[in-house]
């Protein structure tokens, strides 16, 4: 288990070595060591997972360092190792490695690799961090460090004003949760005496049932506890109100977006619930508000998702409403499942994500997916594996038999949802079902647009930029004209009638290939150690809570229970070729029948403009206010420039009396000796 060490702290290293010695080592070796460690840590992870999976692995922990000792805090930085840090690492490390491989491709003429490599590693290693956590106060600094790197690589093209102000917003919102993150960790203390997590987990059953004080009230302790620490869950898992970061950060480069935002640092609230699963498992009101908002983002990113024409911010929205599945999962009470379905959906999320970048790549970085259309004859390949990514998350399969890894994954989720039997599992059922025919419906559009029907690139003003920069023997800069940089390895022809995509390099072929694997077989193979009745109970350990009995209970539901998923699916897939391969106007029909529908949609429930008229404006408002009715009117008039002011008066009035006449200054001191004699005789 000390690989442990090497496995957390590799990337750490890399991304010193190419922070700060990219200009001296030059791009080539910067990407080769921020990949070769991050491919090392993944070989690493792997064994330990194994070793949980065939019963041999066991719960350690490796201590690091003395931390923080001050009063009653004592904090040791340790790195702790269970099955569900298991899956994590191997999440985490297996992402990260491929994207890194796929950004020497995707990145390869953008001339910040370095930094862009640094920032990758760095973000893996906080992450890491965050995972092995043995403590709140270590898991704080894990979650604090993810939410720095993701700042810093959505805002990678700084150069660009969207890119900034998308960093920005994700920085901000997640304040917001974390604030509520830190008031947990801090009533925790108050509460427990300890920010160790084994102990607070093992004390938590002795709180159930006590008050505590808060805002003027006595409320539930546990309960309060879970739910200031489930609203740092919702900034860092995009749940809905603290959801609108997420989309917006598809500015950032696409090897960011399947990192960051597909894969793991959006599953950070998931792994925390389940970490702290002993101690949510204490407060029924705190589990039933996780299985609401879950339930909630989960329809509303879906619904949301069926009109974007970005073939990224589909994706995005996609990966929102996935997380809402997690989220509603742990509510009722069926941990096991929620990662589960983390697990599967980080292999076809990941490969979704990537294969966008490679028909992004294709399509002069054209993201808009209605000037795609029949491009699986030009890029196969791609085709193949956002077919097979879509297959995983739509979740095909023949039950009995054999089904991609969303099918084993999300099944669980609704079986357990309906073998909790309470009211809020019922709900999520049959909320969730509905979702996932979305999810089917929303996954095969963007299928449809993107590679079949007719070609619409003629129309795109992208390719007409790329290809007349071409003819006029300019090499165009698509960082600088349309966000993502990539590598073209083909020579467009001339005018865009004539224009063939070109397939993306190996260096990102690979990486779709390995993660198909995943998208293909992660259900499949590992359905029963994380969702297995005593498989899941052996596998688990005690590392998250483990119900047999609701276990149990989902895979003795009805037939018609196992085969709602596949049945709203097929729904999805008829409506999504009826609308984009047998009737391409009927689309055009329905936006014009649901006008209003289709706008709210399209403006995302108007949250971002609620929240601009709610927050935003009063606070611009308010801060011009002080800032030149306060600060410049009555502080500075009356404080620093005032002072200034009668300083320069007072400098001009004696700089009339320096005349330099010698009359002057004698008339001067016999005015003093008259009015100081004047003054003696009346005293």
């Amino acid at each position: 288990m000390q690989s442990i060490i090497l496995i957390v702290f590799l990337p750490l290293i890399a991304a010193i070595v190419a922070g700060l010695g990219g200009r001296a080592i030059g791009n080539t070796a910067a990407k080769a060591v921020t990949t070769g460690a991050l491919f090392v840590s993944a070989a690493l992870s792997w064994p330990i997972f194994l070793s949980f999976l065939n019963g041999s692995g066991h719960e350690t922990v490796v201590p690091v360092l003395d931390w923080i000792r001050s009063g009653d805090l004592q904090v040791d930085w340790a790195l702790r190792v269970d099955a569900l840090t298991a899956v994590m690492l191997v999440v985490v490390t297996t992402v990260s490695s491929l994207v890194h491989l796929y950004s020497w491709g995707y990145m390869a003429e953008d001339p910040g690799q370095p930094r862009f490599f640094a920032y990758l590693s760095l973000f893996t290693f906080a992450m890491l961090m965050l995972v092995t956590a043995d403590s709140l106060i270590q898991m704080f600094f894990g979650w604090e460090g993810v939410g720095l790197a993701s700042y810093l690589l959505i805002g990678f093209w700084y150069h660009k004003p969207s890119a900034n102000a998308a960093a920005i917003k994700a920085f901000v919102v997640n304040r917001v949760g974390d604030f509520g993150f830190s008031l947990g960790i801090f009533g925790t203390f108050l509460v427990f005496g300890t920010v160790s997590i084994p102990a607070i987990l093992a004390a938590a059953p002795g709180m159930a049932g006590s008050t505590i004080g808060f805002a003027g009230m006595r409320v539930d302790t546990i309960t309060l506890l879970c739910l200031l620490l489930f609203v740092g869950a919702m900034g860092k898992s995009a749940q809905l109100g603290l959801h609108t970061w997420l989309p917006d950060a598809m500015e950032g480069p696409t090897p960011v977006s399947a990192l960051i935002h597909a894969a793991t640092m959006v599953t950070a609230g998931v792994f925390m619930v389940c970490r702290l699963s002993p101690m949510f498992e204490q407060s029924e009101t705190a589990l039933n508000v996780i299985t609401y908002v879950g339930l909630a983002t989960a329809l509303f990113a879906a619904t949301v998702a069926l009109v974007q024409n970005d073939i990224k911010r589909v994706i995005a929205y996609s990966t929102c409403s996935q997380l809402g599945f997690m989220f509603f999962a742990a509510g009722v009470g069926a941990y096991g499942a929620a990662m589960f379905h983390l697990f599967t959906h980080a292999f076809f999320k990941a490969l979704l994500f990537l294969g966008a970048g490679s028909v992004i790549h294709a399509m002069h970085h054209e993201q808009d997916m209605r000037y795609y259309g029949a491009l699986r004859r030009d890029i196969p390949l791609t085709f193949w594996a956002m077919l097979i990514g879509t297959l995983a998350i739509t979740g095909v399969g023949i039950y009995g038999v054999f089904g991609f890894a969303g099918f084993y994954s999300k099944d669980a989720i609704l079986e357990s949802a309906y073998a909790a039997g309470t009211v809020p599992g019922n709900i999520a059922f049959w909320v969730g079902a509905f979702t996932a025919l979305l999810t089917s419906f929303y996954s095969w559009r963007l299928i449809f647009l993107t590679f079949f029907g007719d070609a619409r690139w003629g129309a795109s003003e992208h390719i007409q930029h790329a290809v007349h920069a071409h003819d006029d023997g300019h090499h165009a800069d698509p960082a600088g004209e349309h966000g993502d940089s990539a590598h073209s390895t083909a020579t467009p022809p001339t005018g865009t009638a004539g224009y063939h995509p070109h397939e993306s390099p190996w260096t990102m072929l690979v990486p779709l290939a390995l993660l198909g694997l995943g998208a293909v077989f992660a259900g499949w193979a590992f359905y029963y150690p994380f969702f297995g009745t005593e498989e899941g109970a052996r596998f688990w350990a005690g590392s998250l809570v483990h119900d047999e009995h609701l276990v149990h209970a989902a895979h003795e539901t009805p037939l018609w229970v196992k085969l709602t998923p596949a049945f709203v699916m097929l729904i999805g897939l008829a409506l999504a070729w009826n609308n984009y391969i047998r009737s391409p106007g009927a689309p055009a029909q329905v936006v014009a029948a649901t006008g209003p529908i289709h706008n709210f949609l399209m403006r995302k429930w108007y949250f971002d403009e609620i929240y601009d008229a709610l927050l935003v404006r009063p606070a611009i408002w308010f801060g011009r206010l002080f800032w030149h009715g306060g600060d410049e009117r009555i502080i500075d008039r009356f404080g620093p420039h005032g002072a200034a002011a009668a300083v320069g008066v007072g400098n001009r009035m004696t700089a009339r009396l320096q005349s330099g006449y010698l009359n002057s200054y004698a008339l001067i001191m016999l005015l003093g000796l008259v009015a100081a004699a004047t003054w003696a005789m009346t005293r």
